[in-house]
């Protein structure tokens, strides 16, 4: 008996172990749903198709299992095209089942058309459409195959009359999930330990690609006596129980962080793609390990660069590198660092008037939240609090658009992430402006019954923008917001919600939004004024700051620079 294409797809996609698939149905798409149906793959409702790439790449980055997206036809799947590339960036196994219009159609601008392969190819590690029936296994396989091997975004485009089409000629292609081991050569290794032995003060630079590696690492770190800096996204895996931990560098880093990678005769970049460039050594060697080619070397000259796993190349290198005994360039980064958070934390209170820092807030969420805590932050303010502020533990996770800079990815995020982890609490730290741009998906938590714990820093503004601004010397210019009371929208639709706006109410408002059952939404009301510092001042910011101060004195808002002086100084 003859199987019909759609589904084919589902039967592969099951078998590459997909476990829930993402969207919105309509009408090309109806066949490849009624088998989603009948299948063991969850169907996930979101209200737009942005949330939903950007709930599958987020529970594809936290699982490395492959996800899947469905849309309809022009706008529908066009509407996932930010979250592929949030997901592209952040290198999630991810497929995207783009279904299309009759391909009989095409190319006589139809209603709805859209050349899918044209506008997904820059996002995606596979892009390509179901040309005949009897292709259908073999493509689908192709792009979960992508997907999975090159860790990114597999596009897979299905006309509608092929997925109706019946397959004849069906033959058993299966998708594998290879596991190879990758390490230079000997002769790259004994070229990097005979650089890394010659250096006097070596500091070692990691990101997400040393996930694993922390043990590694700290033996490498132990032998060079190096201090060890972490990039945003490899917080989570090289911070805690780090002795030779030095924290971050650029603009959410520290003090400590960003002198050590500066101050190294010798620079060891362990699965980093940090880009700003002012933030490397200039003078010092450069010794970069990373999985992808393409990386080394790109961001910033390097010595030598060598395509490798983080922890089988820092075992076989190991043993070729000689104990250092002289331990004093380590040892006054760590304290330097060591001393930055005692002073750091002592910052972490209420605000003048008991008004709620975003930073206060969020040491607060960290104090409070669970052991093994899941968090999403929106980009800006969020995210920049959630790097300094969550003690990540070593069970914790933190996510957001750190690669991509995307606003609204925190409440979707939040959705892939529950539903991968279901027993354990999701937190999503949401901006006043992400919540709002994909508002509906609040609606979400509640058709899906998804029971993430949300709290929103409304501050009625862009926050992050207008320092941007101030920093060039300009007036908040077009980021001001009029926002609704969101506890109260929250109630309106069916979640607990609640607003506060006391610092001395927060502790109590925390444990109340934690320990609902169901989706949850505590609005807080942040002080609109509190800056976020870099781990230093170049001349620019500076001057644009002053500049802003007079101007907005000259404007009448000399109240404004008071308030803010107070809250930050």
């Amino acid at each position: 008996m003859s199987k019909k294409v759609a589904e084919i797809i589902v039967e592969v996609l099951e078998q590459a172990g997909v476990k829930r698939c993402y969207g919105i149905v309509g009408d090309t798409l109806n066949l490849i749903a009624e088998h989603l149906d009948k299948s063991p793959i969850e169907w996930v409702h979101v209200r737009h198709e942005e949330a939903g790439a950007f709930a599958a790449g987020t529970e594809a980055l936290f699982t490395g299992q492959l996800t899947a997206c469905a849309g309809s036809c022009g706008p529908g799947s066009l509407h996932f095209i930010n979250g592929l590339y949030e997901a592209n960036r952040n290198r999630s196994p991810m497929v995207l089942i783009a279904s299309s219009i009759l391909m009989s159609e095409m190319g006589f601008e139809f209603i709805q058309e859209v050349d899918f392969k044209s506008v997904f190819k820059e996002c995606s590690v596979f892009c390509d459409m179901i040309h005949t029936a009897d292709q259908a296994r073999k493509k689908t396989v192709m792009a979960c195959q992508a997907a999975i091997a090159k860790r990114g975004v597999a596009v897979l485009i299905v006309p509608v009359d092929i997925s109706h089409s019946d397959v004849h000629e069906d033959f058993p292609y299966h998708v594998h999930f290879p596991r190879p081991t990758v390490r230079p050569n000997d002769d790259e290794l004994a070229e990097i330990a005979k650089i890394l032995n010659a250096g006097k003060k070596v500091t070692i630079y990691a990101g997400s690609g040393a996930e694993d590696a922390l043990s590694e690492i700290l033996a490498v770190a132990e032998q060079l006596k190096a201090p060890v800096a972490h990039t945003s996204r490899g917080k989570s895996f090289l911070e805690h129980n780090n002795p030779y931990n030095v924290g971050m560098t650029g603009i959410l880093g520290n003090e400590a962080g960003y002198r050590a990678v500066l101050d190294c005769d010798t620079l060891l970049l362990l699965g980093a793609d940090f880009a700003w460039r002012q933030f490397y050594p200039d003078k010092a060697k450069i010794v970069q390990i990373d999985l992808d080619p393409t990386h080394l070397g790109r961001r910033h000259p390097v010595t030598l660069g060598a395509v490798g796993d983080i922890k089988p190349t820092l075992r076989a290198l190991l043993p070729l590198l000689e104990q250092k005994t002289d331990g004093s360039f380590q040892k006054t980064y760590v304290d330097r660092y060591h001393e930055h958070q005692a002073s750091w934390k002592k910052q972490l209170a209420p605000g003048h008037n008991d008004t709620i820092p975003g930073s206060y807030l969020t040491s607060v969420i960290s104090k409070h939240a669970a052991d093994d805590a899941l968090f999403t932050g929106d980009d800006g303010t969020p995210i920049f609090w959630a790097t300094r502020c969550i003690d990540t533990n070593g069970k914790r996770r933190v996510f957001g658009s750190l690669l991509h800079g995307t606003m609204a990815t925190a409440l979707a995020g939040s959705f892939g992430l529950k539903k991968a982890a279901p027993e354990r609490q999701v937190i999503a730290l949401c901006g006043d402006g992400g919540l709002s741009m994909l508002f509906g998906e609040l609606l979400t938590t509640i058709q899906e019954d998804i029971p993430v714990k949300i709290v929103v820093y409304d501050n009625s503004k862009l926050g992050f923008v207008e320092i941007e601004q101030m920093s060039e010397g300009m007036l908040d210019t077009f980021t001001r917001m009029k926002n609704p009371d969101f506890g109260k929208v929250a109630q309106a639709i069916g979640l607990w919600g609640k607003t506060i706006s006391k610092a001395s109410e927060l502790d109590a408002a925390i444990d109340e939004l934690l320990a609902q059952p169901g989706p949850a939404l505590l609005n807080v009301k942040v002080n609109p004024l509190e800056l976020t510092k870099p781990p230093f001042m170049e001349m620019k910011p500076v001057m644009g700051m002053a500049l802003y101060t007079t101007r907005a004195i000259l404007h009448g808002r000399g109240a404004d620079v008071v308030e803010m002086i107070r809250e930050n100084i």
